[in-house]
């Protein structure tokens, strides 16, 4: 299911009446089907909103797993609780769906399964937990443990987005005001300088020379930038080979390595954290991992882990095969499964990786802050120094 989109309809009930109501349907003939199961009479069907995946927010799902564990652990029933939601929702969509989750919840589909349902909405890990729960009685506890998981993560990978947004987006505007001075600035001082004829310094005849070339290959400059951009983006979309090729260089950056290999290992002992400790077998944690990781890289060398582990070998050891894992996992993990303490021990790692990372981030915001204000008032700096450096001179000349 990859993506779905909102029915509003208008209909008549069995006994004569008007009912009204919204539907997530991910194909349009399951309206009339639906409508068929329920004996409507349909009298007018509207489109709403098409939804994709990553239209379905994480800080959303979030909050209904929060307001979701309220409502059990104040006694409520999940169909009631659910309903609840529903009712003060303002979002249609997730209004909708959480409507079609207690229609499931009622009709004695297991939580976990009516939400294993829509796997463009919530990955596997939601109902594999919500399961445990059900099977513990502990669906509440659950629900709190899942959402603190996930806010966690949420808040890692924003810090490591803004880590690395900054220093691009400060050089980004340094580069868009070099290139706007150099293409409408620099021309307007050159009949200006021309008007007096007097010889230009070096400097300054070097730097209208890259304003003047600039001029002339702006257009094919810009047309090659998107070319290459639009080829990067073609393959690393369909070519797995040059996914990894581009992890695999992310990976020997100094100071980004560091930063995006702590962000996943954080992401992945957190998952395997949770699931230990809701009782799910190792591989089983394995496989939820798998399907929460994104970059194709990592993701093989956890599917390599999952074979090892049906094979029989130890997790420290698996891990010692790969080389995406640093030796503090490996050294923890051994004496978590000789201790019969894993599930610490996977925390203790997903709490370092993560405290490393959010040091790492604030450093590198810290460095790379003067570094790109310093950059930026070369760039500028060097353009007023070139424009008005012939100002100097327009008294002798004009003697």
């Amino acid at each position: 299911m990859a993506s779905c989109r909102l029915w509003h309809w208008q209909a008549m009930n069995q006994q004569g009446e008007m009912v009204t109501g919204s539907w997530l349907l991910t194909e349009d003939h399951q309206l009339m089907a639906r409508m068929a199961a329920w004996n409507y009479l349909p009298l007018s069907c509207k489109r709403g909103k098409y939804y994709r995946p990553r239209d379905w927010t994480v800080r959303q799902k979030i909050a209904l797993l929060y307001q979701l564990a309220t409502l059990l652990k104040a006694g409520l029933t999940l169909s009631a609780g659910l309903q609840l939601l529903s009712e003060g929702e303002k979002h249609p969509g997730w209004r909708a769906l959480l409507l079609a989750l207690q229609e499931e919840v009622t009709q004695g589909t297991p939580f976990s399964a009516a939400l294993a349902q829509w796997p463009m909405i919530f990955p596997p890990l939601f109902p594999a937990l919500m399961q445990v729960g059900e099977l513990t009685g502990q669906l509440d506890r659950c629900c709190l443990q899942l959402a603190s998981q996930q806010e966690r993560q949420l808040r890692l990978h924003k810090k490591v987005i803004a880590a690395l947004r900054y220093p691009a987006f400060i050089l980004l505007v340094a580069l868009a005001v070099a290139v706007g001075m150099l293409l409408w600035v620099l021309p307007e001082f050159v009949s200006i300088y021309q008007s007096f004829n007097a010889q230009l310094p070096a400097f300054t005849a070097a730097v209208l020379a890259l304003s003047a070339g600039l001029q002339r290959l702006f257009l094919p400059l810009m047309l090659f930038i998107a070319v290459v951009i639009f080829l990067w983006r073609y393959l690393r979309e369909r070519r797995p080979g040059w996914q990894r090729r581009e992890q695999r260089c992310l990976l020997r950056l100094p100071l980004l390595a560091r930063l995006w290999r702590g962000s996943l290992l954080s992401q992945i002992f957190t998952t395997l954290t949770l699931t230990q400790q809701a009782g799910l077998p190792l591989l089983q944690g394995l496989q939820a991992v798998e399907l929460t990781i994104t970059p194709l890289l990592w993701r093989e060398a956890v599917q390599q882990l999952q074979k090892q582990i049906a094979e029989g070998t130890q997790l420290h050891q698996a891990i010692a095969d790969s080389a995406l894992f640093t030796p503090l996992c490996r050294q923890l993990i051994k004496v978590g499964e000789e201790a019969g303490a894993l599930d610490e021990l996977l925390a203790r790692l997903a709490q370092w990786h993560e405290n490393q990372t959010h040091e790492l981030a604030d450093a590198l915001a810290a460095t790379m802050e003067p570094v790109m204000m310093l950059i930026t008032g070369i760039i500028v700096g060097t353009l007023v120094v070139a424009m008005y450096l012939p100002v100097f001179n327009l008294g002798n000349v004009m003697g």
